[in-house]
Parts: structure tokens; sequence; C-alpha cells
């Protein structure tokens, strides 16, 4: 468009006036309407300060991002843990441990009872150690710990010994027959279980303070009782023998071994 220089001149000649009332006339119908909208504003303005919650203050929008994340109360150590249904266990007692059971009975009952919270008692007619959790048993592994307790009681390892299962996470038992090893009979097995044990107990007793287990050698069974990495030196050392490995190249073994776990810890 090609807009020529007296058109320019004449337009800023003559400016358009936009309050002219000639260029723009409400009425008076325009003019009542603003002012019923401008009388019912302040009325709006109350409704909604009423219908805020008590409390609500002109800061409240700032306050509301950091009051839109949940809160919860902390959880006792204990809750969640307890389990509601009651669970029994029960470990048969052999024939050659009903004599020492009966004779450590208190010593075996008062940490099942006292520090784990179980409720213990030793059925006569079904001659089996029955164990249970109560209200009050928190330890969810209790009833675990304790059957471990009992049954390595029942296994030949003394209270003194077996008592560590309840107080330690990573100890075990593991049990093995001799003929597992080598087939043996008659003399050869008699032979093999000596080996073991050595005169007076001595290959057992370098065994298990070299190792830090403690052993049981029942009949043709062997019992280990120690931390899963000390129990496989000890069952090797113990396989070495029931092969026929001569006492002093055990006693040698476990010397060094000794050695390591004693740079370990």
């Amino acid at each position: 468009l090609q807009v020529t220089g007296g058109a320019m001149a004449a337009a800023a000649a003559h400016p358009v006036d936009m309050h002219d009332d000639d260029d723009i006339d409400m009425g008076d119908e325009g003019i009542a309407a603003m002012d019923v909208h401008a009388a019912a504003a302040p009325s709006l303005v109350a409704a909604a300060a009423a219908s805020a919650p008590p409390g609500a203050s002109a800061g409240s929008s700032s306050s509301a991002s950091s009051s839109s994340a949940p809160s919860f109360t902390p959880l006792s150590s204990t809750a969640g843990v307890r389990t509601t249904d009651a669970e029994t266990r029960q470990i048969r007692v052999p024939s050659n441990r009903f004599t020492p059971l009966r004779e450590q009975w208190e010593s075996i009952m008062r940490p099942l009872v006292e520090h784990m919270r179980l409720q213990v008692r030793f059925n006569p007619k079904t001659r089996c150690v029955e164990m249970r959790n109560g209200k009050s048993t928190e330890d969810s592994g209790a009833l675990t710990k304790a059957e471990e307790f009992v049954s390595a009681f029942m296994c030949g390892f003394e209270v003194r010994d077996a008592i560590a299962l309840l107080r330690l996470e990573d100890l075990r038992v593991e049990s093995f027959d001799v003929t597992d090893v080598k087939t043996l009979r008659g003399d050869h097995l008699s032979r093999a279980i000596g080996r073991i044990a050595g005169m007076g107990g001595k290959t057992k007793f370098a065994i298990e303070n070299a190792t830090r287990t403690r052993i049981v050698v029942a009949d043709a069974k062997v019992h280990i009782l120690g931390a899963y990495a000390n129990i496989q030196v000890a069952r090797d050392a113990v396989c070495s023998l029931i092969l026929g490995s001569p006492p002093g190249k055990i006693y040698n073994q476990m010397r060094n071994v000794a050695a390591r776990i004693g740079q370990r810890y």
C-alpha cells in the first residue's frame, strides 16, 4: 500500500479520540450493569473467605506445597515382626540323651523362656521337647533358632557350645556319616573313627582349636558346629583322616590353617 504525504498529514491533524461520546456510547443500561457487577464483587470475596478452612491466611499458597507431602508416624522396632499365628516345633529326644537332658533341663529352658520368649515343655509320652511361640515373642526367627539349639544338644554338643546358635547368625550344624566318605565295615570302620578322635581326643581337639569349630563323633556320625567356612576346613580334615591320612600330616595342615585364621582375625 502506498500512502501519500497529504493523507498522512491529514491523519496527524485529526487524531481519533477514543473517549469521544460520538464514537463510544455505552448508554444508561451498560453503565447500570457495570455498577451492579462492581457492587457484587465485594460480596463474592466475602463468600470465598467464609468458605475457606479456619486458619487459612494469605500465605497459604506457599505453605500448601510443603503440607502436600504425606507424613507418617514412626514405627517401632518390633512392629510387623511378630506373627500372630502360634507355631509349634517338636524335637525327638534320643535314648542316650534323655539323662543329660534331665540334668541340663534348667540351663536349656532358661535362655529359651527368658531371652527368646518361647513356651517350652518336655512331653514324657512322646519323649519330645515341644516349643511354641506366644504373644510375648518378638523375634520371628526365635522358634527356628531354638529348634537348632535343642537339636545341637541332642547331637551331643554341650550347652555352652550349642547356645551360640541363639546369639550368632552365621553358625550352623553339619552332620555326615563316616560311611558316606568311604565304605568301611568292622575293624576298618573302628580304626577310621579312632583316627578322627586320636589318642585321648588329641586329633579332634587340634582340629577344633585350629578351625574354631566343635566336633562330636557319635558312633559312625560326625557333627560339626561352626561357621560355614570353618566347617569346610574341619570337614576336609576329618575326611582326610577317614581316607587314611596319618595324624601327623593333619597336624601340619591345622598349624597352617591356624596361622591363616589368626592373620584374618
